[in-house]
């Protein structure tokens, strides 16, 4: 289920900066799908981290955020494969691409397959301090090799307890 976030303020168009709801209505482990100016993006509670992609995957435009969260597999040798990453791939629901929800990055190619990922920020107005962390460890990852087009992501924080969306 898709819904439209309230029009924002002016100053919110000029930042860019949608809420998007309060954090207990995106308990871990759940999604939002909001349209942000004309935008369908994806907003995930992943173990209390908040991530937001372009509800659009690059291989043949499918409804990504609509996919299935899951983990994936990993295998050093042939006959060690390990189940990882737990509640943070997100597998596109029709060829079953998959991509890391924090970054955005493909699973099977993340050299050419990935998107341009945003700084995030947990802010509390309860007090003076804010703690950021890069999601992509600070990496501009520049121009995209191959012919696929990157799935986005936005930057996401929380203010009072709300979830919001920079575009």
């Amino acid at each position: 289920m898709i819904r439209r976030v309230s029009r924002p303020t002016e100053s919110d168009l000029m930042e860019k900066r949608f809420e998007i709801c309060s954090t207990d209505e995106l308990p871990p482990g759940e999604r939002t799908i909001v349209e942000l100016n004309g935008h369908s993006i994806g907003v995930f509670n992943v173990n209390g981290e908040y991530h937001a992609l372009k509800n659009d995957c690059p291989h043949q435009r499918a409804p990504l955020c609509m996919g299935k969260v899951t983990g994936t597999t990993s295998a050093t040798d042939p006959e060690k494969v390990e189940w990882q990453d737990d509640g943070q791939i997100l597998r596109c629901p029709w060829h079953g691409w998959e991509f890391d929800i924090a970054t955005g990055e493909s699973v099977f190619n993340p050299h050419k397959v990935r998107a341009r990922s945003f700084d995030t920020a947990v802010e509390s107005t309860s007090d003076d301090t804010s703690e950021e962390s890069a999601t992509d460890g600070g990496c501009d990852c520049g121009a995209i090799e191959g012919d696929q087009p990157p799935v986005d992501t936005y930057e996401v924080d929380v203010e009072d307890q709300q979830v919001v969306v920079y575009l």
